[in-house]
Order: C-alpha cells, then structure tokens, then sequence
C-alpha cells in the first residue's frame, strides 16, 4: 500500500509510527450559555453531567491506560468546576485555552475578542497556575483578529483550524478576493495541529433540539476507526486528533466507543499517545 509523502517531519519516539492526540473541550455550561444562547436548567444540567460524571470517567479511562490527554477548557468552566480542574492538573494532564464562554469569536470586534483573552488568560492564572500553551476557538472560528492576538499572548500552539489532515502546519492569514485570486500572508510562528469535525463527537451524538439530531454512536465509531485506519496505514508521522467532550463522549454508550478505540490503538504497539504541546515540541517544520 502506497504510503503519503508529507513536507515536514514529526519527531516520534523510537518505535513509534504515528501520534494520537487524545483531546477533550470540557466545556460544561460554556457552549449552552455562550455559543448556543440557553441558560435554562435543563441544558445547564447537561454541562453539569459533563463535569460530574463525564470527567471523572474519562479521568478513569486514561489513568488505567496511562494516557495523558490536553483539556482544552473556557475560562468560565475553570472557575466554575476548579475541583475538577484540580483532579486532571493531580493527573498529569495538559489545559488548554478554549475562550473565555465559549464566546461567538467572528462576531466579536477587535477590542472585545482581546478583552475576553485576558479574561481568560486571568483565569487560567488563578486557577492553573499558569498561562496556557496552546489555544483552541470555541466552535473552531476565527476573526480576523484571532491569530495576531495568539502571537501577541505568546501562545506556541492552537488547534482550531483545518487546513490539513494529518500534519501540523504554521498558518497563514488569507485576503479573500472574490474577482482575482485570494492574496496568502507569511506563515505564522504559531503551530496549527488541525482537527476535523469527522474525528468530533459533538456533530455526531449531541442532541440539540432545532438544530441536531440524534446520531448513531456507531456510526461515528466506525468513521472515527476508518481515519485512524488510514492515517496508520498510509501517513507515516501522522497526527490523529480526536477532540470529544466530556458532556458527550462521558455517555456511557459513547464511552465505550472510545475505550475500544483506545484498546485497538494501544494494541497497534507503534502508536505515541501524546499532549498537543507534546506534538507541537515533535514537529520539526
């Protein structure tokens, strides 16, 4: 089987063929209140799920295995559940940013998407310990601001953008003109690990009245098993990002879909669980 040639090279330890990043946006109230607009008790209570039982399972999961995994979480939900916080730092886990509410970035103006990543920022010092490395979008969107203001804040990493599949890439800032040809900035300093809305638990199997169904679980197990399929097959030095959420993929259900992919990645034997921090230090572009 023919294997792809990729442009720049992942640093993986010895043995190992491919990476996989296990990542979980623990947003619990964020997204209902944020990007979806519903504080009423019913969808809170979802997010409450999410960090009471869909937490402590996953914490569970990747303990037994000894997988370290990045939470990628609004600065809201670190000072709402800060216990939880406490027990992934206790378990050698990696916090992300994720945005201050899981805030509607592309509708913000310029001086509030910068207020809201100070916020942030402040809250991640308070209840951290630190400022974040990497940086994911809530809903995976940027404006035209986002991208100087994670070079400004000093940010290594993010992971919100899609413009490869398996490969890390530096992004670039992009003038789209409609009647001539879209006008590419320089590369960014900043690592992008992409992600992909097929390898998201989210669209899948999150119910949202008006505006998703419900899915199949295994439908979603078998496209998530198809992709690691052929990233480990096909792309040496691959990075496989699955990004779940622990109000979602915390089901019991959806749970053991991702113990049996866990189990079938560990039983490959050439497979590097790592952070995206872990991956952004590995790739040599």
């Amino acid at each position: 089987m023919d294997e792809e040639v990729t442009s720049a090279s992942l640093a993986l330890p010895p043995g190992k063929r491919m990476a996989v990043a296990l990542t979980f946006d623990f947003d619990a109230h964020s997204p209902w209140m944020g990007t979806m607009g519903r504080t009423s008790p019913s969808y809170l209570s979802r997010g409450d799920f999410g960090a009471e039982q869909g937490v402590p399972r996953l914490l569970e999961l990747l303990g037994r295995n000894d997988l370290p995994a990045t939470w990628a979480t609004p600065g809201h939900d670190l000072v709402t559940f800060p216990h939880r916080i406490e027990q992934i730092l206790a378990a050698g886990h990696e916090i992300a940013a994720h945005g201050c509410y899981h805030e509607v970035v592309p509708d913000l103006g310029p001086d509030e998407e910068r207020r809201l990543m100070e916020v942030a920022l402040r809250q991640h010092e308070q209840v951290v310990g630190r400022r974040p490395r990497g940086y994911r979008s809530p809903a995976w969107d940027f404006s035209e601001s986002t991208l100087g203001l994670l070079e400004e804040f000093g940010f290594d990493w993010d992971s919100s953008l899609m413009g490869r599949e398996f490969e890390p890439y530096r992004p670039r800032r992009v003038t789209v003109n409609y009647e001539s040809a879209s006008e590419f900035g320089p590369e960014s300093r900043i690592v992008e690990i992409p992600v992909s809305w097929y390898l998201d638990d989210w669209p899948s199997v999150e119910y949202v009245a008006g505006v998703s169904p419900l899915g199949s679980h295994r439908d979603m197990e078998d496209r998530w098993n198809t992709i690691f399929d052929y990233a480990h097959q096909r792309v040496p030095g691959a990075v496989y990002v699955l990004t779940m959420h622990p109000q979602t993929i915390g089901r019991a259900h959806h749970l053991l879909v991702l113990e049996a992919l866990v189990e079938r990645m560990l039983a490959a034997g050439d497979v590097w669980f790592a952070t995206l921090s872990e991956i952004a230090d590995a790739w040599q572009g």
